[in-house]
């Protein structure tokens, strides 16, 4: 039973990763062959760093993921000169668990033969001993045996138990650090994925309707700029923090690649998926960021925003297309503003001194 726990978590565990790398694959457009299917199934298993940040870097500039940028990747990351990280230390860990696992059920089973065994030889000479207290005094030892040996088989097996649950600690946070975004701590493109065919797979049961919204800093690069990466930084960890506030259940909040923050938002239509859209844009623009170093107040941080709602039978590219759609025009009506996706588009809160 045991050993069943123990290779179904490894399992399903495996499953969940390679069917994450098979979807973003899918996504891209990346030919799942299996040096490329090694590459995702890492960068989606988060045990590589360096591997997580040059995907990510290529993501923040929107890079295509054509066959050069793929022979990069697997001549960099697919030698196998990365630690193994999480995979291979669970697996060496589980297999020792194994053996020892292994290791006292056969000690079990042989204490217990030894000891029937000794009873049975104890009971044979009831009928034939003149003495009956010294086969009492045998049977006490064999069960004193018996007791003392399977309170030391318990204890392995507490310890064994503890390590099991251990490594399943282990395997949780590399299924969160697969799912979450390292900078802002919001859930990244693989949990937005998750998310949201759950929650179109609702709408179209229920007939409740689900909307999208589009977040981009604006002049972002600017800031950058002028300001040092360190503080860009800091700009989309707060705006991560104020999206995760004011979500909460509504729906999820997403780190979408760069300086692009996601929204999907339950039971809220096209207006009302506008209206909340504005209260995140009002609330960034009203937040001040000072640098510790100078105590220099920097300027307002802005936002343009793209909203459309789901319409079966859209998939997920298709309502972030009519999101990215609106939301270009929302930068170039002025930004600091939010825009539908719909033919009358309506503007709520545009800034004169964001352009």
């Amino acid at each position: 039973m045991k050993s069943s726990t123990v290779e179904e978590l490894d399992v399903e565990y495996a499953a969940f990763v390679g069917q994450r790398a098979a979807a973003l694959m899918s996504q891209l457009r990346i030919p799942q062959t299996p040096a490329n299917y090694a590459i995702w199934f890492n960068y989606c298993q988060g045990v590589s760093p360096s591997l997580k940040r040059a995907i990510d870097d290529l993501f923040d500039k929107h890079a295509e993921f054509d066959a050069s940028t793929r022979a990069a990747l697997i001549e960099k990351f697919g030698q196998g000169d990365e630690p193994a990280g999480i995979s291979r230390e669970v697996s060496e860990r589980m297999g020792s668990l194994m053996q020892n696992a292994e290791h006292l059920l056969q000690t079990a089973i042989t204490d217990n033969r030894d000891q029937l065994r000794a009873v049975s030889q104890v009971a044979g000479e009831i009928g034939v001993s003149a003495d009956p207290a010294e086969v009492i005094e045998c049977l006490v030892a064999e069960l004193s045996k018996s007791v003392s040996r399977a309170t030391q088989l318990e204890r392995n097996f507490v310890e064994a138990s503890q390590e099991l649950k251990e490594i399943k600690v282990s395997l949780d946070d590399a299924e969160t650090r697969a799912r979450t975004d390292g900078l802002t701590g919001l859930p990244n493109r693989i949990a937005l994925e998750e998310f949201f065919q759950r929650a179109r797979t609702s709408s179209a049961e229920s007939g409740r309707p689900l909307s999208m919204l589009l977040l981009d800093v604006d002049h972002f690069k600017r800031f950058n700029d002028q300001y040092g990466h360190g503080v860009g930084d800091e700009v989309l960890r707060l705006i991560a923090k104020l999206l995760q506030e004011r979500i909460r259940d509504k729906g999820l909040p997403v780190r979408y690649g760069g300086e692009e923050l996601m929204v999907v938002l339950r039971d809220h239509d096209l207006r009302q998926g506008a209206a909340f859209g504005e209260a995140i844009r009002k609330s960034i623009s009203e937040c001040k960021i000072t640098r510790r170093s100078t105590g220099e107040t920097l300027q307002n941080i802005t936002v343009s925003v793209g909203v459309a709602q789901w319409q079966p039978p859209d998939s997920m590219a298709d309502l972030i297309e009519r999101c990215d759609r609106a939301l270009y025009r929302a930068k170039h009506a002025g930004r600091n503003q939010v825009v539908t996706d719909v033919e009358d588009d309506f503007h709520v809160g545009r800034s004169a001194a964001a352009g």
